[in-house]
């Protein structure tokens, strides 16, 4: 295992991460090795598909890596699809009656509409999600990668020579008893080309009566020591190097500088997740901000989860263009397609990652001290949302 650089931060602590941010943000280290019209043999984020390289693929000279595109002009499908939460006592039916509907709703885009080259569905269509879940009902109920769902995806994605993009609670025996969120990226040729764990929790804003709650995902952020240590520092913010674009992917809100370093990487379509609501500034203020395409997938009207069937949170997905203009819209909040056509081949060739007066900012990122401090969840993992909300929120665990 190789030595962890590290600095001591202002507050007296010492991590990789506050390493990787000076590295990667102060300094600019970790040179592309591409440009963007200059293709790459391999891709450089393989996000938790093995040991990838602890050099970021960042440019000095406003290019950045990529791979020979398939196609001049691509098809982005949104998949707002329903919510539906499985049995957690008994989850294997619920799994599979969800993955059915996935795959008889990616026969209708592909079929019955000028067929799309990604489908993007939402955080959680195969095992919905609740709140009252624990711990144990999440591991219980969680998917494998690969597994049979991937496999029977796997053969959907060869017939229509497809990517299809979907979010998942994972189990991984290289991480026991941790609940996984991840997005995998599943190829035309069946196979899984990419696997996006979630980088950051949102935080200090979920009640339940009068007590915090918190998500007991394991995140990037949250393991960022031992994740960088297995998968290397460049597979924290995953871009996935396709024929069709480079692609980021985000279940994330409010967090836009997380979006901003994917487009600093090169990411050129931002796929975003959205389970319950979000907020359409924040989707539109990506792709403006970043000139990127930026597609959110939200859930429909989802009848039989805890909530009310009214549609409240549901809705709203979209794709936005570099300018912030909305180029496809659902039209309302019950299950369709969501389809837009992207230039890809002439937004590449006069496309730049952002650019920005960094000099001007950088001395406040590097005082600044994060509320919540990383790796919070390399030691005790909460046994459910509640006791996440007193581990997460504990004065001890705090830095404000």
């Amino acid at each position: 295992m190789p030595r962890k650089p590290r600095i001591t931060t202002p507050d007296g602590r010492t991590t990789l991460s506050e390493e990787l941010s000076r590295r990667g943000f102060l300094t600019g280290a970790g040179l592309a090795l591409g440009a963007a019209t200059t293709a790459v043999t391999t891709p450089t984020a393989e996000a938790a598909m093995g040991k990838g390289p602890d050099a970021l693929a960042v440019s000095r000279d406003g290019t950045y890596q990529t791979v020979p595109l398939a196609k001049d002009m691509i098809r982005l499908g949104v998949m707002q699809t329903r919510v539906r939460p499985v049995d957690a006592a008994s989850p294997e039916k619920g799994r599979r009656e969800n993955l059915d509907h996935m795959l008889k709703l990616i026969a209708n885009a592909q079929e019955w509409n000028p067929p799309s080259d990604i489908l993007f569905f939402h955080e959680f269509p195969i095992t919905g999600f609740s709140y009252d879940w624990d711990r144990k009902d999440i591991l219980r109920l969680s998917i494998e990668l690969p597994g049979p769902e991937t496999e029977a995806l796997g053969v959907a994605a060869r017939k229509y020579g497809c990517y299809i993009v979907f979010g998942s609670y994972v189990r991984d025996k290289d991480w026991p008893d941790h609940v996984l969120s991840i997005t995998t990226i599943v190829g035309p040729d069946g196979r899984i080309l990419d696997k996006h764990w979630k980088v950051r929790n949102i935080m200090g804003v979920f009640r339940i009566g009068q007590a915090p709650i918190e998500l007991m995902t394991s995140t990037i952020y949250n393991n960022l020591d031992r994740y960088i240590e297995m998968y290397g520092a460049d597979a924290v913010i995953p871009v996935t190097r396709t024929p069709v674009g480079n692609i980021s992917t985000g279940a994330m809100q409010r967090e836009p500088e997380l979006f901003r370093a994917m487009a600093l990487k090169g990411a050129e379509i931002l796929l975003r997740t959205a389970t319950g609501s979000f907020i359409p500034a924040d989707i539109q203020a990506t792709a403006v901000t970043n000139r990127v395409y930026t597609a959110v997938c939200n859930n429909a009207v989802s009848p039989g989860n805890q909530f009310f069937e009214e549609p409240g949170g549901s809705g709203g997905s979209a794709v936005y263009d570099p300018s912030g203009n909305p180029i496809a819209m659902a039209r309302n909040e019950f299950e369709q397609l969501v389809a837009a056509n992207i230039p890809i081949k002439a937004f590449r060739a006069t496309h730049k990652p952002p650019d920005f007066a960094w000099e001007l900012y950088a001395p406040v990122y590097a005082q600044h001290v994060r509320k919540y401090p990383p790796n919070k969840f390399a030691g005790k993992l909460p046994a459910d949302l509640r006791e996440a909300g007193r581990l997460l929120n504990d004065p001890k665990n705090v830095n404000w």
